[in-house]
């Protein structure tokens, strides 16, 4: 047998010398890989310890390479001077590292990333910057998650806290610049925006900084968002709380540096930690693993062994030690499927001049392409959770915790992930076990104790104090003056709308600096369109008057709390009611008049028909019961019938007649008190149907927007409309009405028609407001003037100002209650009674139709069809008719009692024995009845 064994091996190697030579070829002893860092800062020594607790972890294990020992060489950098730390990372370059860790600074990440792409070495980078990418960079390879989902966490919490603007304070390089504008972008996507970009140099002095934070102080956002390093970020919020920065309405939020720093320092000074309390930092969410637990168990006595006892784990830790597995891993695969390590020279970079630099000790990695893409391919859970790539070479599942400085630590107050982009209390790796809920309803964060140690949420924004004078436009109005006007003699604006709105300005906890500008000629009313798009156009600030708020105008403006309603009215010519002796008769047409005396008769008819047979009441002479059915019908228009229906079907119609009854009594009641009490309208149009779908000609206000909502709405042609500038064009055309030039009826908004009613009292509203709208002051979009106004304006309803102001402008006159009311001079047609008529005509003729069949049955068997056979054919049907109705028309015999003797020996005597038993007879012909006894 082992003869056989040591044949097979024979042939096999003589006949695949190749592949065995490949296998043991493709496993070298030791495999080296690089690592950019800088040394002295807090994340490259935490880096530092990572990667050699990653490389101890990994050696240690024969089955993760099979027996290939890693080792890394390290350089330092200088990210503060570019081209130190570009002439450093090109130097390293000279070695042939199949991959390369790092360098943690976005600068040096650029210039490594084009040469790591002609070289073809994988670069493992935990540089965050948004604008470095695998599209750009085939070999960048980012093992943490990039700036752009960080700043979408800090825009998500401004949006969750309602702010609307913000001051961005940044370094002033690629990290910095770049991060900044991925924020401006998530913050637009939320209409949000940045008020005010400030960057300074990383070696910014002392005196730089405080002119930067003494500017921000100025600026009217207090929400502030500081994208730097460790160094000068610590070195930013000292002098911040030197300067009262850090107190009560003022809002921090750091990003992941700062949360680095607290994790990563064992022991932060404590006058540090004071002056930062109430600050919102985030940090790369890292999820529980085993591998984590490991790492974090030994870290003490790494960090000891390797000169940094000072520094603890942090999420850059994670990240890079799953960066050095990732590398361990994807080698595996690698030379599993036959990779091999060699590296070439490239003709291209031959220094001729005999430079310094050594561009030729540079060489091509042979298969690094076929490494990248192994890298590209590995999946497993490390430290810092699931470690894989999607399609664009960026980590699955970025996640970030929002955390709060407080007291002596920090405090998670929620999360935010990639999956679901809103922030929550619940972790992110149970979220994803669910379908994403994106709805905003359900965002939710833990309370925050803010700077001042308040746990109200500030405003985040106050008027600058050196802001420059708001410029408002106000209407300068020719009619309808009372809402707001121009006074000549001493050149202010006075009004409603100006009262109302310096008394929202007073309850402002801060000064607001302003000037009026009329808008308008004064000698006819301004357009209120072309008003506020001169906000949209940055001409001025704001706008007050009686402006109505309309969809179109609130897509590119934000408008307060409405201070007064409003909607569009119809208004119409009335005429006063001259009551006659046949004013009774008016609540109903002709046609409605003799449809209702008729059903009186028919309904009469139908309960005589179904009650005379067994009903005494209905029974006499002719005349009789002709006076019984005219009585009984008309006394039921007052419930006072006397006669009983003994009959189920008569009494099922009387039930719905009565009901029928009652509707049209209100009715007729409700009718006759409108004509006897109000006014009537002198018009066709008496609401928005009639005017839509008549000719006439209709007024509107000049500069209103009703003339747009008629055309563009209503659909009405613009050559019906005619502009009119003043109460008394109203007054004038419409008495002049649409034969004599005039307009048939006016449509405009309530606060004027209101206002123009209480002196004119011919006049008054046609139907109900058909668009529900009101009056508020415009500001250009995002303002935070106008949240805080119209919770002023709130104050003043409450408080019972705004009522005040009202009536001091807009007092009623002595017409307005009388105009408020009218009737319809339509009187009450048929057609709105119809379906009642026809529930009670349907009611009678299946009644009747019932009664008839069950008549008919008794009929057969009462005359048996034989008996008449024998007479002639002509006579035949007339007389069997005659003696059906003559059968109808007879009184149904009485019920009658018979007795019953009971007796046999199985009853018991009684003392009486005789039982009296009700049963009906069938009458026969000749009136006589058969007694059947038992």
């Amino acid at each position: 047998m082992k003869i056989l064994f040591l044949m097979l091996f024979l042939v096999s190697l003589f006949l695949f010398p190749n592949v065995i030579h490949k296998s043991l070829a493709a496993r070298p002893s030791v495999v080296s890989i690089g690592s950019i860092l800088r040394f002295n800062s807090t994340t490259g020594g935490v880096s530092v310890v990572a990667i050699h607790a990653a490389l101890e972890d990994i050696n240690s294990d024969p089955t993760v390479l099979n027996g290939t020992m890693l080792q890394v060489d390290m350089r330092d950098t200088n990210c503060d001077d570019g081209f130190l730390g570009m002439v450093e990372a090109l130097q390293f370059m000279e070695t042939d590292a199949i991959a390369i860790i790092g360098p943690q600074c976005s600068t040096i990440a650029h210039i490594i990333s084009y040469v790591a792409n002609e070289l073809q070495v994988p670069l493992m980078s935990f540089a965050s910057d948004a604008t470095l990418s695998s599209i750009q960079f085939p070999f960048f390879v980012r093992t943490m998650p990039s700036d752009l989902y960080e700043m979408a966490a800090v825009a998500a919490v401004v949006d969750y806290y309602q702010w609307k603007i913000v001051t961005a304070i940044y370094v002033d390089d690629d990290y910095g610049r770049n991060g900044i504008a991925a924020l401006d972008d998530e913050l637009t996507a939320r209409r949000c925006k940045i008020s005010y970009k400030v960057g300074f140099p990383s070696n910014a002095k002392r005196s730089e900084l405080l002119n930067l934070l003494v500017t921000v102080s100025n600026m009217e956002s207090r929400v502030i968002i500081l994208h730097t390093g460790a160094e000068p970020g610590l070195k930013l919020l000292s002098l911040a709380n030197g300067l009262n920065m850090m107190g009560n309405g003022y809002v921090w939020i750091a990003t992941d540096w700062l949360s680095s720093y607290i994790d990563a320092n064992s022991s932060v000074p404590a006058e540090t930690i004071n002056g930062m309390q109430g600050v919102l930092t985030v940090r790369p969410h890292i999820p529980k693993s085993k591998m984590k637990s490991n790492l974090m168990s030994k870290w003490s006595s790494l960090s000891k062994k390797y000169n940094h006892s000072d520094l603890r784990l942090s999420a850059y830790g994670f990240y890079v030690y799953d960066s050095v597995w990732a590398v361990a891993r994807a080698l595996d695969a690698f030379f599993n499927d036959g990779g091999r390590i060699s590296f070439k020279n490239d003709s291209r970079l031959r220094d001729e001049t005999g430079g310094s630099l050594h561009l030729e000790a540079m060489s091509v990695f042979d298969m690094g392409n076929k490494l990248l893409g192994k890298i590209r391919q590995v999946n497993f859970t490390g430290a810092s959770g699931q470690v894989q790539f999607n399609a664009q070479g960026e980590l699955i599942h970025p996640a970030y915790d929002i955390i709060s400085i407080i007291g002596n630590g920090v405090r998670t107050i929620g999360f935010w992930s990639n999956y679901t982009r809103l922030l929550s209390t619940v972790l992110p790796e149970d979220l994803y076990l669910k379908p994403p809920n994106t709805s905003l309803a359900n965002q939710h964060l833990y309370d925050v104790i803010w700077p001042g140690e308040t746990a109200q949420k500030p405003r985040g924004w106050v008027f600058p104090s050196n802001a420059k004078e708001l410029i408002i436009g106000v209407p300068n109005r020719f009619s309808f003056k009372e809402f707001v006007t121009l006074d000549n003699g001493t050149g202010k604006m006075t009004g409603y709308c100006i009262d109302v709105f310096t008394q929202a300005l007073s309850l402002l906890p801060y000064p607001v600096t302003y000037r009026f500008e009329a808008f308008g000629s004064g000698t006819e009313n301004p357009h209120y369109d072309q008003l506020v798009q001169k906000i949209v156009d940055n001409e001025f600030d704001a706008a007050v008057g009686d402006i109505a708020i309309t969809m179109s105008r609130t897509q590119t403006l934000d408008f307060t709390q409405p201070f007064i309603e409003s909607g569009l009215v119809i208004l119409a010519p009335v005429k006063k009611h001259i009551t006659n002796s046949w004013a009774f008769l008016q609540p109903f047409t002709l046609g409605m008049w003799c449809v209702v005396g008729l059903s009186f008769l028919v309904v009469g008819v139908v309960i005589w028909v179904l009650e005379h047979r067994i009903n005494d009441e209905f029974r006499g002479s002719p005349r009789q019961q002709l006076i019984t059915i005219v009585w009984f019908s008309f006394s039921t228009l007052f419930f006072a019938h006397r006669e009983n229906t003994m009959s189920t079907l008569g009494r099922g119609v009387l039930i719905i007649w009565l009901f029928v009854v009652l509707i049209i009594q209100s009715s007729y009641t409700a009718s006759l008190t409108s004509i006897l009490t109000v006014q009537q309208l002198d018009t066709s149009i008496r609401g928005l149907d009639d005017l839509k779908n008549s000719d006439y000609p209709i007024g509107f206000q000049v500069g209103s927007f009703a003339e747009e909502y008629m055309v563009k709405e209503l659909n009405i042609s613009r050559s019906r409309l005619k502009a009119l500038g003043s109460p008394e064009e109203y007054a004038e055309n419409l008495k002049l009405g649409p034969k004599k030039g005039g307009v048939m009826a006016i449509v405009d908004e309530r606060p004027y028609v209101e206002l123009f009613l209480s002196t004119n009292c011919k006049i008054a509203v046609a139907g109900s407001d058909f668009t529900s709208r009101g009056w508020g002051f415009a500001f250009p979009r995002d303002s935070p003037l106008q949240v805080d106004l119209s919770t002023a304006i709130l104050t003043l309803s409450e408080n019972g100002e705004l009522q005040r102001i009202h009536d001091k402008w807009l007092k009623t006159g002595e017409c307005l209650a009388d105009n408020t009311q009218f009737v319809d001079s339509n009187q009450l047609r048929l057609e709105s009674f119809l379906g009642l008529f026809l529930i009670c005509g349907a009611a009678c003729v299946l009644a009747l139709l019932i009664y008839f069949g069950i008549m008919l049955r008794r009929y057969l068997k009462h005359e048996p069809p034989e008996s008449i056979s024998a007479e002639p054919g002509s006579s035949k049907s007339k007389r069997s008719l005659k003696r059906f109705f003559s059968f109808v028309d007879d009184r149904e015999p009485p019920k009658q009692k018979r007795s019953l003797r009971l007796s046999g020996s199985s009853m018991p005597t009684t003392p009486t024995s005789n039982v009296d038993i009700e049963r009906p007879v069938r009458p026969i012909r000749n009136g006589g009845v058969v007694n059947i006894e038992s």
